[in-house]
């Protein structure tokens, strides 16, 4: 079988089936979650009461953004992930391979704003690595880990999603995307768009992170008393995520594409950038499987907590398929994309000269 390498962004399902699955080292009875397409994070059991939680993800500075607001980024995308187990991060180890040119003054920036942010959240940096080495260029500069204590009973996995479930999405479509092209190209969204309308697009950055969404969508229950699942949308966007939510969790699935908001400012850079803001980067996006029976608190509680909260779909038996159902009834096939269209998008649009 002809299993392709993506030229960008992550592997799809079966690059993990066919390349990665199969050779995980030696098997441990105490792994509850180990590695799984849709899975955010890592579950061990320590013991009959508590287990251990970790997720890894890169590193990342992204010049574009500078070195505090990358810092940031890059703090919120691993503590997001955390998160969606409704379990508030706790330590972090970091591995920086960090590229020739950057200067000690920039790390040091770069730094602070990383620690500062970890203080946060409470989260103890408790070991690492950090160099500079010939081959390293920016975006990804290295990986980390982020990890938690839970009790047994109090955590959610993103494979824990149920039939019957309704699936709640916190913010929308496309937020990531319309955040990071309205930072990366400024000027060409400012003489499309206004200046106005180019500081709420570049405000999008701040909606990146789901640590709030989610430990707030916990404070209703959690498995069988309200929250079963949660995941980030982050590439291949909002119906990308919820496609891997139902795979890992072996469920149908049926979703209301006409209920996913996408704002007006998303629809605008979409529309310039000729991206689906659907199934495009939307980090800050939370999705939630709950109770049918606690919606509308669910809903509420996050509307309390200041996030917008709106119910797009249900999960159902496998039998019943993956399906898109349009405002006019007729259904299409919930398939997982074949490549985050913000990609693309992002090299043409440096190939224009866009700035």
């Amino acid at each position: 079988m002809q299993v392709d390498f993506p030229k960008f962004g992550k592997v799809g399902k079966l690059f993990f089936d066919n390349v990665i699955y199969p050779k995980l080292g030696a098997r441990r009875d105490e792994v509850i979650v180990g590695p799984g397409y849709g899975c955010d994070n890592a579950v061990v059991k320590l013991n009959d009461k508590q287990v251990l939680i970790l997720t890894s993800d890169p590193l990342s500075i992204i010049p574009a953004l500078g070195f505090e607001d990358s810092a940031w980024l890059t703090v919120h995308l691993l503590a997001s992930d955390l998160a969606t187990s409704g379990v508030p991060p706790m330590y972090a180890v970091l591995d920086f391979n960090l590229p020739p040119q950057i200067t000690k003054e920039e790390f040091e920036i770069y730094w602070d704003a990383f620690h500062r942010e970890c203080e946060k959240l409470g989260i103890a940096i408790v070991g690492g690595h950090t160099g500079k080495f010939f081959g390293i260029d920016y975006t990804i500069v290295g990986g980390g880990t982020f990890i938690a204590v839970s009790d047994i009973d109090k955590y959610v996995s993103s494979n824990m999603a149920k039939p019957g479930d309704r699936i709640v999405i916190t913010k929308g479509a496309g937020i990531a995307t319309t955040g990071i092209l309205a930072r990366v190209f400024p000027e060409t969204i400012e003489k499309n768009f206004g200046s106005d309308f180019l500081k709420k697009a570049q405000n999008y950055f701040w909606k990146f992170s789901v640590v709030d969404d989610a430990l707030t969508a916990v404070k209703i229950g959690v498995r069988d008393d309200g929250v079963s699942a949660m995941h980030d949308a982050t590439e291949c966007g909002v119906l990308g995520g919820i496609y891997e939510m139902a795979v890992a969790s072996g469920c149908g699935v049926n979703v209301f594409k006409n209920k996913i908001p996408v704002s007006e400012i998303t629809r605008k850079i979409c529309e310039l950038f000729e991206i689906d803001p659907y199934i495009s980067l939307s980090e800050g996006t939370l999705i939630i499987a709950v109770k049918e029976s606690k919606v509308s608190e669910l809903i509420k509680t996050l509307s309390q907590a200041g996030i917008e909260a709106v119910e797009v779909g249900y999960f159902a038996e496998p039998s019943y398929g993956m399906w898109i159902e349009n405002e006019d009834g007729t259904k299409e096939a919930l398939t997982y994309p074949e490549a985050d269209p913000y990609w693309n998008a992002y090299i043409n649009a440096i190939n224009k000269g866009w700035r």
